[in-house]
């Protein structure tokens, strides 16, 4: 859950149960980073490669962003390389941070399954947002994503710190849960704050031994989307169970990270880049013809594992959009429609 998940939210925020009507920030964490002498070096980088004056448009610590894309055409820079220098001219220019965490103490404590959101209340705005931690955590956060001209993202993000209180928390809502332990594998599929969702559940499958199924390891998956690396909220969390655990499996799909540094991951979309990973033997009639070409393609990492789609649950949160075609997906290499939850917002 994000902002703009619900028409006429602030009408509905009142019909919702109260949890407490006080509760105490203890942590705001950005996520993100400021990478602009990274982008410096890339811009650097792409301007020598085409024989361009670097010194007219690149200081020491600043890129004049205006008159070098008003000189692209006299540059005679090719159109990818106009569309890489207008994007790392978005990611220079993105305010910081952009991705935060943030832990609060409830007043009142209370109870909420893995996947539930509550919706929380800031200088007069109230938004809904997935509960990022396990019930079984010490205390409990959020993963908040700043929307330019968002009506509380912004504040969160910029001004909410350490100390401060959210005056009202409502809640917990939303049947976006785990299933019952079974036998099956795991696949958690998520761009952007989608993660916030599902790292409350991988942790909580974890902390209550059911990456297990009768004494045998279930694999468990984790697609992550974002542009950049450092969009990619909880990656140390995730990196550290993959390197614990033989049957845990983090995949992190990266789409401009290769603009900025030496990326050898993932660059595909996280449905695209799915179908690397499922089993050879799989028949998909029913997948795009776009699509399908994805499953004859090799992996960008060394994970030797496959994944059945016969003997899988699937669990996708994302904008709504991504989320309905990770279903479409799933569905059509072979996943039963029971076992694929979704969530979307936006």
């Amino acid at each position: 859950m994000t902002e703009g998940t619900h028409p006429r939210l602030d009408e509905q925020v009142e019909e919702l149960p109260l949890l407490t009507d006080t509760a105490t920030v203890t942590r705001v964490e950005a996520l993100d980073e400021q990478r602009h002498d990274e982008i410096r070096r890339a811009v650097h980088r792409l301007l020598r490669e085409h024989g361009a004056d670097v010194t007219r448009y690149i200081g020491e610590e600043s890129i004049a962003w205006t008159p070098l894309l008003d000189a692209t055409a006299e540059l005679d820079l090719p159109d990818v390389t106009r569309k890489k220098l207008r994007t790392l001219r978005e990611r220079d220019e993105r305010d910081f941070p952009s991705l935060v965490e943030v832990a609060f103490d409830p007043e009142e404590p209370f109870d909420f399954a893995p996947g539930q959101f509550v919706t929380i209340r800031f200088r007069g705005t109230p938004r809904p947002y997935s509960i990022a931690s396990s019930p079984n955590a010490e205390e409990m956060s959020l993963c908040v994503r700043r929307v330019p001209g968002g009506r509380l993202s912004e504040k969160l993000c910029a001004e909410l710190k350490p100390g401060d209180h959210l005056p009202e928390l409502r809640g917990p809502n939303g049947e976006f849960t785990l299933q019952d332990p079974a036998p099956t594998d795991m696949v958690f599929l998520a761009t952007g704050t989608g993660i916030a969702p599902l790292r409350s559940m991988v942790n909580y499958v974890f902390e209550e031994g059911r990456d297990t199924y009768e004494g045998e390891p279930r694999d468990i998956w984790v697609f992550l989307g974002a542009s950049w690396e450092d969009d990619l909220a909880f990656r140390e969390e995730f990196r550290a169970l993959d390197d614990a655990h033989e049957h845990f499996h983090f995949v992190p799909c990266l789409t401009r990270e290769r603009y900025l540094t030496g990326w050898t991951g993932e660059t595909d979309y996280v449905q695209q880049t799915l179908l690397k990973y499922v089993a050879e033997d799989v028949d998909a009639p029913d997948l795009d013809p776009d699509l399908e070409a994805y499953l004859d393609a090799e992996p960008e990492t060394d994970i030797a594992a496959r994944i059945d789609p016969t003997d899988l649950e699937v669990y996708a949160c994302g904008v709504s959009a991504m989320v309905q075609t990770l279903e479409d997906v799933c569905s059509c290499v072979g996943v039963s429609g029971g076992d694929i939850r979704g969530e979307g917002y936006g």
